[in-house]
């Protein structure tokens, strides 16, 4: 570790479900990895590194449920079409020309964005997920990995995408000084046959660990789950045993209320895409009515190609508005309760909220600092979560600590070079594309 002590001075701390006031103005000691006190009158005897927070919002990292990192090189690939469109025709077809370096060269062009625009930690499912750990020990970044799980009901292709995850788990849980943790990652309803979903379930029992899916993305996956099944989607992951506390269920987008009460009662956990709904036209998930009914509700950007960035703070103010005009009520979804969609929801989405998710003495040192001397951050707003959802931009966070590493300081990436991996992307979306032009 670069310093083993950081004192963060005078800033303004914003914790979610806290007092949220401009005059709440605190400093932080960080040592090693963990937040080791919080005051006023902390001394500076013996710290390493003292950043002066001055006029700064101290909140904790942001949290991203749901995204696909790699797939940030698709970003712009194709636009403005449905779902199915979109993948059978585009996602798919490049996909099929993947290999481990373009993960990995993806995921690193990943983590720049999410470490510029304030996201710590990330939940990911993709493929050569290897290499994306890869890039995540490179970047600091702290992830929840997944390796996409799709057998369309073929033995042997099941049983290949199952010894897949597997290995993930036994070569990377735990590592980068514990920030990675593995997940098992089936696809969705519509591509994970029944026989694949009861593997995991058994096996995220087995490891102790957490299960990261798609469902109800769209009203044609419903249908079809309907038609093959005669049950909703989560009716039928219900009808199965396969829901729990330990699922992350992203999207969520088209639900019966009989369906909300099946996953408030199994405690499943959900993540939000407000962005990639919009643009793919899949919906408006009832996320006012799910946190009406204590469902833990986060945050995710999906990913890149769907987005098409990975700004946390847009999303939530995406998320908030999007409510408030979908059931006409200003009041919906406050700033306040955003705030911690995108930190303590998405902490407990991920089993670790006895970790992140808030500045706690004991908790890991994951922080980002918001300046607020940009335009759009003025005048100050006496309500901090408020000035953060509605106004900030992932641009205007100055610095992204994680794990106690500096990631950026002054805007000014640390443990990567921005300017390489630029042109490293640049290069495999060129190759990629012609790769598919010769399929075709």
């Amino acid at each position: 570790m670069t310093n083993s002590t950081i004192l963060i001075k005078d800033s303004i701390i914003l914790n979610p479900n806290d007092n949220d006031c401009m005059n709440n103005i605190a400093s932080v000691l960080i040592k090693d990895d963990i937040i080791a006190e919080i005051g006023n009158n902390i001394s500076e005897e013996n710290v390493d590194k003292i950043i002066d927070g001055t006029g700064k919002i101290l909140m904790p990292g942001l949290i991203n449920t749901h995204t696909h990192l790699s797939m940030t090189l698709f970003r712009g690939l194709a636009d403005d079409l449905s779902l199915d469109t979109w993948l059978n025709d585009y996602i798919w077809p490049t996909e099929a020309h993947l290999n481990g370096y373009y993960c990995y060269i993806g995921a690193l062009l990943g983590a720049v964005e999410l470490i510029k625009s304030g996201t710590t930690t990330f939940s990911d499912m993709y493929f050569y997920m290897g290499d994306v750990a890869r890039a995540v020990d490179e970047s600091g970044l702290r992830a929840v990995l997944s390796y996409g799980m799709i057998d369309f009901a073929d033995e042997e292709k099941r049983c290949a995408e199952i010894a897949e995850n597997i290995d993930l788990f036994e070569k990377c849980n735990n590592a980068a000084d514990g920030r990675i943790k593995v997940f098992f990652g089936p696809h969705a309803p519509y591509t994970a046959s029944k026989e694949l979903l009861d593997e995991v379930k058994h096996l995220a029992s087995k490891f102790n660990t957490g299960i990261h899916i798609h469902v109800s993305e769209t009203e044609k996956e419903v249908n079809d789950i309907l038609e093959q099944t005669g049950k909703r989607p989560f009716e039928y992951l219900d009808d199965i045993g396969f829901l729990g506390p330990n699922v992350v269920a992203a999207h969520a987008v088209w639900l019966s209320e009989e369906e909300i009460d099946i996953i408030m009662d199994r405690d499943v956990k959900i993540s939000h895409n407000p962005c990639s709904n919009m643009k793919l036209a899949s919906g408006i998930s009832p996320v006012a009515n799910m946190l009406n009914h204590d469902i833990c509700v986060s945050i995710g950007t999906d990913g890149a190609s769907s987005n098409n960035n990975l700004d946390l703070i847009e999303e939530m103010k995406t998320a908030s508005l999007l409510q408030k005009v979908s059931t006409l009520n200003p009041k919906v979804l406050p700033s306040e309760e955003t705030i911690a969609m995108a930190t303590i929801n998405g902490a407990r989405a991920l089993g670790l909220e006895d970790e992140i998710g808030s500045i706690e003495v004991g908790k890991k040192a994951d922080l980002i600092l918001i300046d607020t001397e940009d335009a759009n951050m003025k005048p100050n707003s006496s309500c901090i979560s408020s000035n953060v959802v509605y106004a900030a931009k992932g641009s205007n966070v100055d610095t992204t600590i994680c794990n106690g590493k500096i990631l950026m300081e002054n805007k000014k990436l640390t443990t990567l070079d921005e300017n390489e991996i630029y042109k490293k992307a640049r290069d495999a979306i060129i190759e990629l594309k012609a790769l598919k032009e010769e399929d075709e």
